[in-house]
């Protein structure tokens, strides 16, 4: 049956080209960047209001008219989304601000916030008839595609630098994914998979390769604003490696201003990263509008372990509009973090969780973040999988 989808057209991010939304598309074949979907919002607002939205299921799938997929028989959901916004009243206590929120995506399917994301991506992706998928990852994207492939029905071949920790392996190959793993970081997994795809026909799946992962990160976004009567934080802090939540995120207050569902208002959006790993953080101070790959990228936290990021000029643009800013954070404070997180929240954090923490803390002191400020931090996965950090 088809849905109310009010998808319109796909919008180059950079050169802003325009591309018909039913057709199968990578990146921007005139300048190589990033599409975006983007919506008739116009017509959506004359049908849809917020409060339209109170008996609907609990899972992304509720903003379905500002999400891609045309017909419910392509609408995969393994319960994924709207997850808990919990008020961290201990953690106020222990770090002497208030108030702060934690966004728990760790309860999503597969452990991460990254089955959003790949929930519309292999819907989407169905739809327009693929067989075959590929994805880099440095854990949990992939893991969200075996899932979400499997509910689907369809080939997943994922490529995993060989030193991630074993549990991510294992969970995508009991989800029936073909796992290859490379002596490298992610970007190396990618130059391996982008090889394969011309060979094997496969269709490419990777943070912004595609205009539709960021459609399903996007939704933490509206699940924010929900949860919070319609009142936007004043701070979101938000670990980032290729950026699609942040990026999402910036786009979704977008829409919901032009519903008239939110003001003007707009959080201010800080990127957190490992020093080990921090071009985003480098060229933000620099007043750069592309990042640098960075050289022998390491850090504890996986998902910060990405040295490029295609979105990277996205992930700068929202920083700056939105008057925001970037933190390297050592992994020692990292680690430190995510136990104070743990033991006061009673969350089992990824250490990109404990990454957000790290950087309040450092922005709370530097004054950067005052006393009375709302802030969210987004703890974007499970620390069950994380075995060679408890170790």
């Amino acid at each position: 049956m088809l849905n109310k989808s009010y998808l319109s057209f796909l919008e180059c991010g950079l050169c802003r080209e325009r591309y018909d939304p039913d057709e199968l598309w990578n990146l921007c074949p005139k300048c190589g960047k990033p599409l975006l979907a983007r919506y008739d919002l116009d017509a959506a607002r004359k049908v849809i209001r917020p409060q339209d939205l109170a008996n609907r299921e609990p899972t992304l799938w509720r903003y379905l008219e500002l999400l891609p997929v045309r017909d419910d028989a392509y609408k995969l959901s393994l319960g994924e989304g709207f997850t808990p916004l919990i008020r961290a009243a201990r953690l106020e206590d222990e770090v002497g601000h208030s108030p702060i929120y934690v966004k728990e995506e760790g309860l999503n399917p597969t452990g991460s916030f990254k089955a959003r994301g790949l929930c519309l991506a292999v819907s989407r992706a169905l739809e327009l008839g693929v067989k075959s998928l590929s994805i880099p990852s440095a854990g949990n994207a992939a893991c969200a595609l075996s899932a979400y492939a499997a509910l689907a029905g369809l080939e997943a071949h994922v490529y995993m630098p060989v030193d991630v920790p074993k549990p991510f392996i294992n969970e995508c190959r009991v989800l029936g994914a073909q796992v290859h793993l490379v002596d490298g970081l992610i970007t190396d997994c990618g130059k391996i998979a982008r090889a394969d795809l011309e060979k094997y026909g496969r269709f490419d799946v990777s943070t912004l390769k595609e205009p539709y992962r960021i459609e399903g990160k996007k939704t933490m976004g509206y699940e924010l604003a929900e949860q919070l009567g319609w009142k936007l934080p004043d701070v979101i802090i938000y670990p980032t490696g290729g950026g699609t939540g942040l990026v999402g995120m910036w786009k979704a207050f977008d829409e919901m201003e032009k519903l008239g569902w939110i003001g003007p208002g707009r959080p201010r959006m800080v990127t957190v990263q490992s020093d080990g790993c921090a071009p985003m953080v480098k060229a933000f101070h620099e007043g750069k509008e592309f990042a640098e790959p960075w050289p022998n990228a390491r850090t504890i936290a996986d998902g910060l372990r990405v040295p490029a990021a295609v979105g990277d000029f996205l992930i700068l643009r929202a920083l700056r509009e939105s008057k925001g800013t970037a933190v390297a954070i050592p992994d020692s404070e990292i680690l430190e973090a995510t136990y104070i997180l743990g033991r006061t929240t009673g969350i089992w954090p990824a250490p990109e969780g404990g990454a957000t923490l790290a950087a309040l803390l450092h922005l709370k002191q530097s004054g950067w973040i005052r006393e009375g400020e709302s802030v969210v931090l987004f703890n974007t996965g499970s620390g069950a999988k994380y075995s060679r950090v408890w170790d």
